[in-house]
């Protein structure tokens, strides 16, 4: 568990100027009038937000992000870990049963930061700002919080997505990478392993979750003290968004996600490889090892 949070914030401080960037284009996929743009355009106003409040965008829900380390990732992670040491599977090793109950579970822990973290960039076209969190909380206290719980529905399969490829599928990879793949004088190490199975299975987790990224910020990015936009008004600004621009319309921030999904997956699993060694020569200093 030490190390799965280690290695979760080594990932989010690394890579959230590329997470800010992609929810910008994703988000400037309407002007402020709710009218679709081309991808483009939406590209160039993200760009020029960069460009006006470079220090400002990068660190734009990174303070959300990792204190979500905490209570997105414990109730993630713990419950990955619970159910896959309760069913016994693969030797207590997570997999996709696992990854579907920590997917559940942990949405309502989860979602109010994400929305948080999206609100904060949600108005740096009009403001020129990061929105501050006591701001966002003070306007979802005046409707019980219910705002911070917008999204959950996508966010669930987000999630599960996230869960079979980014902790299940790509470590199973990675040491098939090394065990079958590389020769011992090949020159590629651990860290080239773990980047090249994060190259190849991130395409995949983007083709599975862009969709579901798009829904995310069109429900979250909606002003708090606004009416709340539904899965199905979501749903079908999207689909309005593929008549007009196709699979551009709907595939929105695509390629930056891919990038992103692989900086973040090599991040964590570097950060948490690292963690678990350390740990582990520390339990074996303390003889905390059993023989076997």
């Amino acid at each position: 568990m030490g190390a799965y949070l280690g290695g979760s914030a080594f990932q989010t401080v690394i890579d959230n100027p590329v997470t800010a960037y992609r929810q910008m284009i994703q988000q400037y996929a309407t002007d402020l009038k709710g009218k679709a743009v081309d991808p483009t355009i939406a590209r160039n106003e993200a760009n020029a937000v960069f460009k006006s409040n470079p220090f400002s965008a990068c660190l734009s829900g990174l303070v959300p992000r990792l204190i979500g380390v905490g209570s997105k990732r414990i109730p993630k992670f713990g419950a990955l870990l619970a159910i896959s040491y309760a069913i016994d599977s693969e030797g207590g090793k997570p997999g996709l049963v696992a990854a579907t109950g920590a997917s559940i579970i942990s949405a309502p822990f989860i979602n109010p930061i994400r929305m948080i973290e999206k609100q904060q960039r949600a108005y740096f076209k009009v403001e020129g700002r990061s929105k501050p969190i006591m701001e966002i909380l003070k306007e979802a206290s005046a409707k019980q919080f219910k705002p911070l719980f917008r999204g959950t529905t996508p966010l669930i399969g987000h999630s599960l997505a996230s869960a079979t490829t980014g902790l299940v599928g790509q470590p199973k990879l990675q040491k098939y990478i090394q065990a079958k793949l590389l020769s011992s004088n090949s020159g590629v190490g651990q860290f080239g392993a773990n980047l090249i199975s994060s190259a190849c299975v991130s395409p995949i987790y983007i083709l599975m979750t862009n969709p579901l990224s798009r829904l995310e910020v069109i429900m979250q990015t909606n002003s708090i003290k606004g009416s709340s936009i539904s899965l199905t008004k979501a749903i079908g600004q999207v689909v309005t968004d593929s008549k007009e621009f196709g699979l551009r319309g709907v595939f929105r921030g695509q390629g930056i996600g891919i990038a992103k999904a692989i900086i973040s997956l090599t991040m964590f699993h570097q950060g948490r490889i690292w963690c678990m060694e350390q740990l582990k020569d520390r339990n074996e200093k303390l003889g905390l090892i059993p023989d076997e």
